[in-house]
């Protein structure tokens, strides 16, 4: 007895892990970019790239060294254009979501919001820190659709609790400026350009400009969803798998008290 229940018990863990990744999906090939520009990348600085970079139609990325990109870098070739394709579709999904919730004029700062598209007629500011709550769910969607810019202020945050945050996407209908020391949370897409002032810091996300240019000092921009950047939860949920991991239980326990009244 205990030797089958073991076997479905390890299904079930298995199976627990195999959350969907909307980021990925909704990103194609752009995915496997952590920065990619339109016209050009430049840095200044020891930036780090986790992922690839790319660049398209643009074909200059300058200031690699002393920055480093853990990836591949692709100008002006069949990877990067086809990246290009996919940012721009992401994009244009992203643009035509129905909103939750109108924010013009709402600076983001001191605001805790839960998962929802959220709409910016025209630009959108940040000033001391952002919390998206999760409400325990690894795959909640948050999106914030901006007409025109998006500003940080210096030393400005983005941060989650009751999960991680990979599926948070900022729209942008011209460019992101991020203020120096902004530590951020999220994948910009921007249909102009992208600058990331000195010690910026991209956790969890992506910064990808379709037409313009990505200027970076010193940044570092990682794709990696690390829960340690969260907020202090009221229940600590260690791995995104709980949820699912208990609905299998309690089909275990069902599962075992009828075979507990019958016999094996």
């Amino acid at each position: 007895m205990n030797y089958k229940y073991a076997i479905v018990l390890g299904i079930v863990v298995f199976s627990s892990f195999q959350a969907p990744a909307k980021a990925a999906s909704l990103l194609g090939t752009a995915n496997n970019f952590g920065v990619l520009g339109g016209s050009t990348v430049t840095n200044t600085g020891s930036s780090v790239i986790m992922q690839s970079l790319g660049v398209n139609a643009g074909s200059s990325a300058t200031g690699f060294s002393p920055g480093i990109v853990n990836g591949t870098i692709f100008t002006s070739d069949a990877v990067a254009a086809q990246a290009q394709l996919d940012n721009a579709s992401a994009y244009n999904y992203l643009a035509a979501l129905s909103p939750t919730k109108e924010l013009t004029g709402v600076d983001l700062g001191g605001l805790t919001l839960t998962p929802g598209v959220y709409s910016f007629s025209s630009s959108a500011q940040l000033t001391g820190k952002l919390t998206l709550d999760n409400l325990g769910d690894p795959n909640a969607l948050f999106v914030f659709q901006i007409a025109s810019t998006l500003t940080t202020a210096s030393d400005s945050s983005v941060v989650t609790t009751n999960g991680e945050a990979s599926n948070v996407f900022f729209q942008i209908g011209s460019s992101a400026t991020l203020g120096t020391g902004t530590q951020f949370m999220g994948n910009i897409l921007a249909l102009t350009s992208i600058t990331l002032t000195t010690g910026v810091n991209i956790e969890c996300g992506r910064a990808l400009a379709q037409n313009g240019a990505v200027t970076m000092d010193t940044n570092k921009v990682s794709s990696t969803c690390d829960p340690k950047p969260q907020e202090t939860a009221v229940v600590p949920e260690p791995d995104s798998s709980l949820g699912v991991l208990g609905s299998g239980l309690v089909g275990l326990l069902f599962a075992f008290n009828k075979r507990f009244r019958k016999g094996w």
